[in-house]
């Protein structure tokens, strides 16, 4: 389950713009250009996928067990959705896109609402 949500994160992740994956700290991240918006990762022998919120609702998913404050980046925005158990794909790419949207450049963001129809 796990490797067939991290295909559909990477294609989604990637048909942003200026979508690019990279490999940091051996794991997949998802980067606009230079910001890393989302990181799948093995945490404590658990798949997650990390995001960067705004504050309000980084706060309010942590009350849901599913998700927790990412380590050593949690304090900047940064929330962890464990993956190992059947996740909705509509919450992923939400959550995706909200980071995107978080440390997207104008240009980017412009850009995206221009290609709206066409990212799924």
């Amino acid at each position: 389950m796990t490797q067939r949500l991290l295909g559909q994160l990477r294609r989604f992740s990637l048909s942003l713009p200026d979508g690019v994956e990279t490999d940091s700290w051996g794991h997949p991240n998802f980067r606009a250009g230079k910001k890393t918006f989302a990181v799948y990762e093995i945490y404590q022998g658990r798949p997650c996928i990390a995001v960067k919120l705004p504050a309000p609702e980084g706060e309010r998913l942590l009350a849901d067990p599913r998700f927790y404050r990412t380590p050593y980046t949690g304090k900047h925005g940064w929330v962890s959705l464990l993956v190992d158990h059947p996740v909705a794909w509509s919450l992923v790419k939400s959550l995706v896109l909200t980071s995107y949207r978080e440390v997207a450049t104008k240009r980017q963001v412009a850009l995206l609402a221009g290609s709206r129809r066409r990212v799924r």
